[in-house]
């Protein structure tokens, strides 16, 4: 199936500053890609070009097979967006926001919209500027979809939710991603959430994507194992991602442990207790550091 979101070779700088080196991913119909990064990593850069909002310096990204520099009105009508911050005209009722949609939109299901935000408690005589930030995200997830869009884009939705607005709106969000062969293309601070509805993953750092894989397959392939040894020095062991000196020895990351590594890792080090796959917390925190290195086959 063709890609419904294609990045190819992306390049953009502010002022000479890269933020985006290079930037090549595919979300496929059906799938939920989550884009990570720490603060300044180029998250929303990378959605805003997909969106047109910036010209990329080079290279070229593609949504819904045409160009993002050359989306009519009828292909953006395709497309659903959340933008961090849920921007709202705050004057508005509720009521007046999804009339506002409607006549603007020619695909808006005004009468789905009005059924969306009755199921979410929120009242239509409700003024925008009154709601809790929780309810603005819910509010604009119902605007998003209300189009029944081939491909929701989503600039980090829950940030800034408590654990129960946020809980809130990751369950109307599993049930508009479970419709059809839709793809959506997310980026969030929240870890917890992406292993919960996420199928891939990409990990910006630099300006590069230095991870693009399934959650599964990360699993699989990464390990942690505590070790001992007499040197005060992390072992040079093929794999290694990250050495980290606990009490007693060291705790390593480690890639693609196949009989061969695990032999090699058993001649170097004394090796404690039994391997752990790490939470997707760990890998962001270890890969996403200053310097970490690039986990090659896997981006």
């Amino acid at each position: 199936m063709n890609p419904l979101i294609q990045f190819d070779d992306v390049h953009k700088s502010f002022d000479g500053r890269p933020v985006l080196e290079g930037l090549s991913f595919q979300v496929r119909p059906g799938e939920v890609y989550a884009l990570l990064g720490r603060n300044g990593a180029g998250k929303t850069t990378a959605l805003r070009v997909l969106l047109g909002f910036l010209a990329a310096d080079s290279g070229r990204a593609t949504i819904l097979g045409a160009d993002s520099a050359e989306l009519t009105p009828s292909l953006r009508e395709r497309i659903g967006y959340v933008s961090e911050g849920h921007v709202l005209y705050k004057w508005m009722r509720v009521r007046e926001v999804l009339s506002f949609e409607d006549g603007t939109r020619s695909r808006f299901d005004l009468a789905r919209a009005r059924h969306d935000v009755a199921r979410l408690g929120l009242r239509p005589d409700q003024k925008v500027g009154k709601l809790s930030r929780g309810q603005r995200a819910q509010l604009a997830l119902c605007v998003a979809v209300a189009t029944s869009p081939d491909v929701l884009v989503l600039d980090d939705p829950a940030m800034g939710l408590d654990a129960v607005m946020r809980r809130e709106f990751l369950e109307a969000m599993i049930e508009v991603i479970g419709e059809g062969e839709r793809g959506v293309l997310f980026s969030s601070h929240i870890l917890s959430d992406v292993e919960r509805i996420a199928d891939r993953v990409g990990l910006l750092a630099g300006g590069r994507l230095i991870v693009d894989a399934t959650l599964v397959d990360l699993k699989r392939r990464v390990q942690k194992r505590r070790v001992r040894l007499n040197s005060s020095r992390a072992p040079d062991l093929q794999g290694l991602l990250r050495a980290r000196r606990v009490e007693g020895g060291f705790e390593l990351l480690l890639l693609d442990q196949d009989e061969l590594r695990l032999a090699e890792l058993a001649a170097a080090v004394e090796v404690v207790g039994e391997p752990e796959v790490p939470s997707l917390e760990d890998l962001f925190l270890d890969l996403a550091a200053e310097h970490a290195p690039h986990m090659e086959g896997v981006a």
